[in-house]
């Protein structure tokens, strides 16, 4: 009698495991297509550019889109202060949609504003290059499927390490938390590996794998990374 006890726990755990996956997506390799600059607009002064779109899938099953800007203070080149917002629309369910009420859809995007304050240093010991990031958020989100409405905040830091291996090709590598400043503290878990290639002064790519831990799940993802820097203080200096 204990083993067919034990044999249907089991059975009932794997049911509910396959099944969790099903929904949320877990068992699949998604991707992130991303997009950062910095457009410096004087000697002291740049503003963030950045979109990045999240798919389930690869490039297919869409799940977020982000789109931030802000505007940094750089206090020298190894210190940089950020006040900035962001615009995040995102699809929680795996399923393509959901249907309620016989054929009638139901929208499950979940549309949030967020600010931030942020602080970066740097440093560099040896070859490796170190960088400190330190995060707040105020998020505004709202459950379009609902309604309601909530007021989140968090706290994030990620340590991030570059390795030259050439003039043309690096090694980037990146740990991140995000701490709820409310009911459970732990957020996610972000740990990241990727190769990146100067293609200019200016343009780099990335091209890496980020492991997404939640409490209760984990993701894998495939990124691709474009950063442009660009100088437009000749457009902003006053004409004499």
């Amino acid at each position: 009698m204990k083993k067919v006890i034990t044999l249907l726990v089991l059975l009932a755990t794997i049911t509910h495991t396959n099944a969790q996956s099903e929904i949320t997506g877990e068992d699949d390799f998604g991707s992130w297509f991303m997009y950062f600059g910095t457009n410096k607009i004087a000697d002291k002064w740049s503003i963030h550019t950045e979109a990045q779109f999240r798919y389930y899938e690869m490039a297919s099953n869409f799940n977020q889109m982000l789109l931030r800007t802000g505007i940094n203070y750089h206090i020298n080149p190894d210190a940089i202060a950020t006040l900035g917002y962001g615009f995040i629309d995102t699809d929680p369910s795996f399923r393509e949609f959901d249907v309620l009420a016989g054929d009638a859809i139901k929208n499950n995007s979940i549309s949030e504003h967020r600010i931030f304050e942020q602080f970066i240093l740097k440093n560099k010991v040896w070859e490796f290059k170190f960088e400190h990031r330190y995060r707040l958020e105020q998020r505004f989100v709202q459950n379009n499927a609902t309604g309601i409405s909530n007021t989140l905040h968090r706290a994030r830091y990620r340590i991030q390490m570059t390795l030259p291996l050439t003039d043309i090709f690096f090694l980037n590598f990146y740990d991140e938390i995000f701490i709820n400043l409310q009911n459970d503290a732990f957020g996610q878990n972000r740990a990241y590996a990727a190769l990146g290639v100067n293609v200019t002064e200016d343009l780099s790519m990335q091209f890496g794998y980020l492991k997404n831990h939640f409490s209760e799940t984990n993701f894998d993802r495939f990124q691709v990374g474009l950063f442009y820097n660009t100088d437009l203080r000749g457009i902003f200096k006053k004409k004499k």
